[in-house]
């Protein structure tokens, strides 16, 4: 009989769980038996670890072998276990000694040749694990890179089992005689290098090139109304080359969720931009907001995380979907919540939304749909959730004259973006001492005690709420847009006319 211990990693959300793989080979049966709340695809693990162990060159135990993962209450998905149950039944069989195994961490799949396969969410894991004092960790080949995202880690780069065997028992020189390894985890390909999109591209509309500038100085929320071939989907795609790169702790908080997602791209494991995500109408809630009947994923909220969601044709989206993004515009994160655990995702992002202005789509006079039916399609959008918009835009159709004459006012994307870095860094020192970073992130109530607005650059606002055009919350609203305005301006506060340009950008009449 023998006992032995490695260690692996369970996630719920993006959180990390410590957990322990004992095998232990007693009398009975030959045969292995997993306890410890596994799923179906830990369950099939059984064959996929015999038949790895067997081609590895190295004998199967004719014992009965109970593998247990703790602690016990915690459920355990995924095929990230293999190479630790593989690695612990081998060292339960004396077959490598206890000793080298005993602190590392070994997060790799195994496929029946032996070969050791990449994993979803390997970052997340190490993060987690290099925060509770663990230091080496072993991975396949593929996970490499991302793992060593994690600079106080030491990684083990493994082809197959028979290489990790072979160091284990102090031969340096191994030469891998099998298959090896996968050389890389499921993703997107990296970019080609062409050049990206540039907001100089959307010519004819100097107002929505404007309060694309502004949303991305503030962080505010942004709905385009306009027909179709107006620049809506332009405008949106080219937001996100405006916004300022992720810092490092940024950069690895949304990488750590594309990781979970199997959506890194391939060859280049750090997201360093701003991401971009655009659902289609057709997504349902689970696929907005994350969740899942198995294995919880990350939705397109979290996938957004630090950068921008793009709603295209809001109001063809289901009521019920639109409406699950008013909690994570509020917090900043989604729980999702199952009978067996409760996960947490962070989504704190920037929504754009785009709509035409009636169901059939067609600029003026060509519309063919009653008023009534207009104001049905737009009432698909819920006010709670409009009440969430800070700017909003109508675009018209462009003539060939406004084309051209456009073309010699349109900034590029990189010029855009130094205003907008500029804005960013007068807002941060401003909300130094505060825990917000840009303006749309202040409440009301500390923004009107902390940062009070000049009594002349209150006056449109206050004539706007005795008209009853703005309520309590809109006032919050188009002041943290006046302080963005004057942010890009470089001024040390709101103008009579900042807060009149807010005013209107807030509903929805600025030209």
């Amino acid at each position: 009989m023998g006992l032995a211990r490695t260690r692996s990693v369970s996630l719920l959300g993006v959180e990390g769980h410590s957990v322990e793989v004992e095998a232990h080979l007693g009398d009975g049966t030959p045969g292995l038996t997993i306890v410890g709340l596994p799923d179906a695809a830990l369950r099939e693990a059984r064959d996929r670890i015999r038949a790895a162990i067997v081609n590895s060159g190295e004998h199967w135990p004719e014992e009965h072998i109970t593998i247990s993962l703790s602690p016990a209450s915690l459920p355990k998905r995924g095929s990230g276990f293999d190479l630790s149950i593989a690695v612990a039944v081998l060292a339960a069989d004396g077959a490598i000694p206890v000793e080298g195994i005993h602190d590392a961490v070994l997060l790799a799949e195994l496929s029946l040749d032996g070969r050791a396969r990449p994993i979803r969410g390997v970052l997340p894991m190490v993060l987690a694990e290099n925060g509770r004092g663990r230091g080496t960790f072993v991975v396949a080949r593929g996970n490499a890179e991302e793992a060593g995202l994690v600079a106080e880690a030491e990684v083990i780069a493994v082809g197959s089992l028979a290489e990790l065997v072979a160091r284990l028992r102090g031969i340096p020189d191994f030469a891998e005689t099998g298959p090896e390894g996968d050389e890389a985890a499921d993703g997107p390909p990296a970019g080609d290098g062409s050049p990206g999109p540039d907001l100089a591209d959307v010519l004819g509309q100097p107002a929505a090139r404007r309060a694309v500038e502004i949303a991305a100085a503030g962080g505010h929320n942004l709905f385009l109304l306009g027909p179709p071939g107006t620049g809506k989907s332009l405008l949106a795609e080219r937001l996100p080359t405006v916004l300022p790169a992720l810092n490092t702790d940024e950069a690895l908080e949304v990488t750590a969720i594309h990781s979970i997602a199997g959506t890194l791209p391939r060859g280049e494991p750090l997201i360093t931009r701003p991401p971009f995500c655009d659902p289609h109408h057709t997504a349902t809630r689970a696929a907005m907001v994350g969740g899942g009947s198995g294995a919880l994923r990350p939705g397109a909220v979290s996938l957004a995380h630090r950068g921008l969601l793009f709603i295209d044709e809001a109001p063809e989206f289901s009521r019920g979907v639109l409406d699950s993004l008013r909690q994570p515009l509020e917090s900043g994160e989604v729980v999702v919540a199952r009978a067996a655990a409760t996960a947490r995702f962070p989504a704190r992002f920037l929504l754009v939304m785009a709509a035409n202005p009636c169901p059939c789509g067609k600029p003026g006079a060509a519309c063919v749909c009653p008023a009534a039916a207009r104001r049905r399609y737009l009432a698909r959008l819920s006010g709670p959730l409009m009440d969430r918009v800070d700017l909003k835009i109508e675009l018209q159709p462009v003539t060939r004259t406004e084309l051209l004459a456009d073309r010699a006012f349109a900034e590029s994307s990189e010029v855009v973006a130094v205003r907008v870095a500029d804005a960013r860094a007068r807002a941060a020192a401003r909300l130094a001492d505060t825990p917000w970073t840009c303006n749309a992130m202040v409440p009301g109530a500390e923004l009107r005690r902390r940062f009070p607005l000049p009594p002349d650059a209150l006056r449109v606002l206050g004539c706007a709420m005795d008209r009853g055009e703005v309520s309590a919350r809109g006032a919050d609203r188009i002041i943290r847009l006046s302080w963005t305005i004057a942010d890009l301006g470089g001024r040390s506060s709101p103008t009579p006319d900042d807060t009149g340009y807010a005013f209107a950008l807030w509903s929805g009449t600025a030209r």
